[in-house]
């Protein structure tokens, strides 16, 4: 089965064989397994060491950024918020009900934030500490200027906090060119193709403080307080141990490939192939072609009656290619991943299953609904 959504991904056939093995979190090989996951995440993240640290914690990205909002802002503290998309919705309500108070900046999911909406919205209300921004929509498959947001944070004096989770691994950023940013947020089951289950917080280390988060189990600066009594090997509580097993050997295959470049590559050829072939197939993406980002082609549903969402999966799968049978952008969509272990190649094969799905289906208005 091709599975093409935007995490969980489809995986290496080594990264799954690495999760068929019975593990102490604890033992002294595995703490070295963890170590060694926290200094190359630390790594790929730009960040530079005694300033950062990698701060995991188990569970999906949700629970990471959560995490990070609670031990980065201060309790009533007011974030802005780029909503632009039904991702940054969720962390803006993440942020609500961890105590802090959101400042929205409503934006149409067609199209990425600008530095300067951002750089206005700072200069209109000097009280907001921090930017929340999601870097990769993965509802509509936008991608926000993480860089040029970030230089504008900067310029005004103010804190960023990213959430890279369908970003991480594939788009550039790097923590060392962005003081401003206190935390970037990504999670093992995306971009760089490791199981789910882990959830990472990238953070400056000058930005936490003890008891701010008001939760034991997100609190990242106990977190960190754990790695420097315990060592950066040992974890609080039980980790997904096979999951991590399976990350260490999903990084193995990220240098090997050529890392983040490289991974930006392919994944953006995939994109490619997809969104020429549904236009070909006479179908409507959701974004411009500029908007357009590398993550996942959203497409609007056709028009034909005959169309029906979840008739549509079942037909695409029985074809050997698995989607997500919802969509959360304002008009009615269906998505398709271009992340994971996936090829141009078999993408094109996806772009053929498509067309035939919807000739299973006798859709033939494929104009948007």
């Amino acid at each position: 089965m091709l599975l093409l959504i935007p995490g969980p991904v489809r995986t290496r056939p080594e990264v799954r064989a690495a999760m068929a093995e019975d593990i102490a979190p604890w033992d002294n090989e595995f703490r070295a397994v963890y170590a060694g996951i926290r200094e190359r995440v630390l790594e790929i993240a730009g960040g530079v060491p005694g300033l950062h640290a990698t701060l995991p914690l188990q569970g999906c990205g949700h629970f990471a950024l959560e995490a990070a909002i609670r031990s980065l802002v201060p309790p009533g503290g007011r974030v802005l918020v780029p909503l632009n998309g039904s991702y940054a919705r969720r962390a803006a309500r993440l942020a609500r009900e961890a105590g802090r108070e959101v400042v929205a900046l409503p934006g149409p999911d067609t199209s990425p934030v600008t530095a300067g909406e951002i750089a206005a919205a700072l200069a209109a209300d000097p009280a907001i500490g921090h930017v929340l921004m999601v870097y990769s929509e993965t509802g509509s498959g936008i991608v926000n200027d993480a860089g040029a947001v970030g230089a504008a944070v900067r310029a005004a004096g103010r804190r960023l906090i990213l959430d890279a989770v369908s970003a991480f691994g594939a788009l550039p950023f790097s923590l060392a060119a962005h003081p401003e940013c206190d935390a970037v947020v990504f999670t093992s089951g995306k971009c760089l193709e490791g199981m789910p289950g882990i959830g990472f917080c990238v953070a400056r280390l000058d930005r936490l403080e003890a008891g701010r988060a008001g939760s034991w189990s997100l609190d990242l600066a106990d977190v960190h307080a754990h790695a420097l009594q315990s060592g950066w090997g040992s974890i609080r509580f039980t980790p997904p141990a096979q999951a991590l097993a399976a990350f260490a050997v999903a990084l193995d295959l990220f240098a090997r490939e050529g890392g983040q470049p490289a991974r930006l590559a392919r994944y953006g050829e995939n994109m490619r192939v997809l969104y020429e072939g549904v236009r070909a197939l006479g179908l409507t993406p959701y974004l411009e072609r500029r908007h357009q980002g590398p993550v996942i082609v959203t497409v609007h549903q056709p028009a034909d009656p005959a169309f029906a969402l979840q008739p549509f999966v079942d037909a695409l799968k029985a074809r050997g290619v698995l989607i997500s049978n919802f969509h959360n952008t304002e008009a009615p969509t269906f998505r398709v991943g271009c992340i994971g272990a996936v090829t141009p190649e078999e993408m094109r094969g996806a772009v053929a299953a498509i067309g035939a799905a919807l000739g299973d289906l006798g859709v033939r208005r494929r104009e948007a609904a």
